[in-house]
């Protein structure tokens, strides 16, 4: 009994100093975004909302943060659709070679970004000739986000109940009247979800964008540049801490959205 105690002890301290490692840094970005300096030292120099004011008049960094916005909303409206047609092929059809089609689709989770970068940037340049702007990048976050869609909405489609689809299509609906009446509100929270995650994942992802953006900068080509420079470094903390605000809002939003999903397919089972 002992020996045990000890064991739960040390996993608990072990997960308390990897809490404290993991989100520790994140939780000092924006108390370094008040200081009075282009340093981030402690003890902080002053206090003061200079870097949050100079965001308002940066256009490169707002036409960066525009492009992001643009290519996360289009990439997670495009993604969520085709995962969740793919969704409902693997969960409600018996498809010929079901598992290697699965393995297929999961691939791009496996292969580092970098050799999806390069191969889709000779494919794209080399053989079609297409200029590298916006709409490449979105295309190539496309691919590494629908299988993320496709995940969520697989465990959402397999938790409600699909007799509930089958009386509706025993009192008369056709195929496509019993999904969008039964099957897409029951899938609704998952849906959302898969937004919020595309949106972020594309939000986020740098090396593809990298790679396909040519002259056109998204949000992190735009951060890791001005790193470069001491003087630009403050503005980014303070971009970087109201990012992390609105990640928490969107995260807790998701959450909320997920236990009024679970809560509403259990009353609707009963």
């Amino acid at each position: 009994m002992e020996t045990i105690r000890k064991h739960l002890n040390l996993l608990s301290l072990f997960a308390v100093l990897y809490l404290a490692f993991l989100y520790v840094p994140v939780l000092l970005l924006p108390l370094f975004s008040f200081n009075d300096n282009i340093y981030i030292t402690l003890p902080l120099k002053g206090f003061t909302f200079k870097w949050y004011q100079n965001l308002m008049v940066n256009s490169s960094l707002q036409a960066a943060l525009w492009s992001s916005v643009k290519v996360g909303i289009g990439v997670s409206i495009a993604s969520t659709f085709l995962g969740l047609l793919a969704a409902r092929a693997m969960t409600r059809y018996r498809i010929p070679f079901r598992r290697s089609i699965y393995a297929l689709i999961m691939l791009p989770l496996v292969i580092p970004y970098m050799v999806i970068g390069v191969s889709t940037l000779v494919i794209l340049r080399r053989g079609l000739d297409i200029d590298l702007s916006l709409w490449t990048v979105g295309a190539s976050h496309v691919l590494i986000t629908v299988p993320l869609a496709m995940l969520v909405l697989m465990a959402r489609m397999e938790g409600f109940d699909r007799s509930l689809e089958e009386a509706s299509r025993d009192l008369g609906d056709t195929a496509w009247a019993s999904f969008r009446r039964v099957t897409l509100p029951l899938v609704m929270p998952g849906i959302v979800s898969s937004l919020l995650l595309c949106f972020i994942t594309s939000f986020d992802e740098y090396l593809l964008a990298f790679f396909l953006a040519g002259s056109d900068a998204t949000l992190p080509i735009f951060i890791f540049s001005s790193l470069r420079f001491p003087s630009k470094i403050p503005d980014v903390l303070a971009l970087g801490s109201l990012i992390l605000m609105v990640s928490i809002v969107l995260v807790v939003f998701a959450e909320w959205l997920r236990r009024r999903g679970v809560a509403g397919s259990d009353s609707s089972v009963i």
